[in-house]
């Protein structure tokens, strides 16, 4: 096993050697655990507190509960785009280079947060490209990965039997393991030996990801499921019956690392988010409670191809049973996670985001009056697409309005014409924001990408 971390403190970004702390330095130890979770593929649609009469979602309804559910968080429409924006804090038009990469110069919130004293760990889904030493670089102490190195993984190398890299040693499992249990055994595993310090997890989830498969607690359907290469006969292919199952699994999850945090007695002291990549997966259909039957679009820049749910939970700090309905971007990630461990950014630290923190903590707030979205995934034939909404408008940047409130699939263009003078003066500030937000004079030229009957089962995707 390769043991690099002296190695990765050298390989901090010279940038985060800028940030100070306010006012003064505030020890390590003073400053909370963060716990970051990333499920893959799920739209807000998917759980319970958000409406979901289908799957069952018992601990992260309880978090929401306890904490606060937001109603308007919005990611990137894939999974690559929306972990470098989320990493990063800055739009996609800024560093996102090509799919499945994160430039090792680019300094993420790992990168912050070691600077200042936090152990740090991830484990799941890298997808991020480099070798054994790429999740060092980015700033991690220690890492339990899928998707790094050996893309080649078959396409069921996530679940069952899972082929991973755990701290620069490749490993191959073969009796059965599940590869979402195993993550989250190195993660508490973490937990309880820097219970003493303060520590970032970041837990990019590998669940509910295409393919739809038997969990273990599906008995004897799991143990029968025979792992085979895509496109191979012998084995059992994805099937959309499963995704229930994989939800409630996930589920599973959250509730365990809640409860590591009780039992290591670390709750009041720790703050622990809980979003989706993108939006759910095309053909999976949700039946929510108001009797609407939601489609996932991930891949889409619709309103299910981007909206996902945010839940945050803190022990005595986040009043139990708020729901906000301000928008939240997912740049706005890395500047909460600095000022909830009290890590000033410096006025050169480029970032697209802005610290929801406060609204957490039921503190003073200046609302987010539009999102921006730069889209150019480079992967599978979704086209490029640039857009400003809020909650109920969207403007595209070749010009089509849609009512999203009303029209969340994006059916009907809305002729300026036909918009009353609020409206109009809405649709022109969006307007105004496209020329500050490009990179090298770029203009993307943009068409809708048409909506097919099935899902892209690319594995990587």
């Amino acid at each position: 096993m390769l043991s690099y971390v002296s190695l990765s403190s050298c390989l901090i970004p010279f940038q985060v050697a800028c940030i100070q702390t306010p006012k003064e330095q505030i020890p390590a130890e003073n400053r909370p655990n963060i716990i970051l979770i990333l499920a893959d593929d799920i739209g807000f649609e998917t759980i319970g507190s958000y409406g979901s009469s289908i799957y069952k979602t018992p601990r992260i309804d309880k978090m929401a509960g306890q904490g606060v559910r937001f109603e308007q968080c919005y990611s990137q429409p894939l999974s690559s785009p929306s972990r470098v924006q989320l990493m990063t804090g800055k739009s996609n038009f800024r560093n996102y280079e090509r799919w499945g990469y994160l430039n090792q110069n680019e300094t993420n919130f790992a990168h912050i947060l070691k600077s200042k004293g936090y152990a740090t760990c991830i484990a799941g889904k890298w997808q991020l490209k480099g070798d054994e030493y790429a999740p060092y670089k980015a700033g991690f102490d220690e890492y339990l990965l899928w998707n790094i190195m050996d893309t080649s993984s078959t396409y069921n190398e996530r679940y069952k039997n899972p082929r991973v890299l755990e701290n620069g040693k490749k490993k191959k499992y073969t009796n059965g393991e599940y590869g979402p249990k195993l993550f989250v055994d190195f993660i508490t595993n973490f937990m309880e030996r820097k219970k003493d310090a303060p520590f970032l997890v970041y837990y990019p989830m590998v669940l509910s990801h295409r393919p739809f498969v038997p969990t273990p607690d599906n008995g004897k359907a799991y143990d029968d499921f025979k792992i085979v290469k895509r496109g191979e006969s012998g084995g059992s292919p994805s099937d959309n019956n499963y995704f229930k199952d994989e939800m409630a699994f996930l589920d599973k999850n959250v509730g365990e690392i809640l409860d590591k945090v009780n039992e290591l007695g670390i709750s009041k002291n720790t703050l622990i988010l809980f979003t989706g990549d993108n939006g759910t997966g095309v053909g999976i259909v949700s039946a929510m409670k108001d009797g609407r039957n939601i489609p996932g679009m991930k891949g889409y820049t619709n309103e299910y191809g981007i909206h996902v749910p945010l839940i945050a939970y803190w022990d005595g700090k986040i009043k139990p049973g708020q729901v906000n309905s301000n928008l939240v971007d997912f740049t706005d990630f890395l500047p909460t996670l600095c000022d909830a461990a009290k890590i000033k950014l410096p006025e050169s630290f480029i970032t697209d985001g802005r610290s929801f923190l406060p609204l957490m903590l039921g503190e003073s707030y200046t609302p987010r009056e539009w999102l921006f979205c730069h889209y150019d995934p480079q992967k599978g034939d979704f086209p490029k697409a640039r857009f400003v909404h809020n909650k109920e408008w969207k403007l595209y940047e070749t010009g089509e309005i849609y009512h999203v409130v009303n029209d969340p699939l994006e059916k009907t263009v809305i002729a300026g014409k036909d918009l009353n003078p609020e409206q109009k003066k809405l649709i022109s500030t969006f307007r105004e924001v496209f020329p500050t937000m490009v990179k090298k004079e770029e203009v993307m030229p943009v068409k809708k990408a048409k909506i097919k009957k099935k899902s892209n089962e690319e594995e990587d995707l």
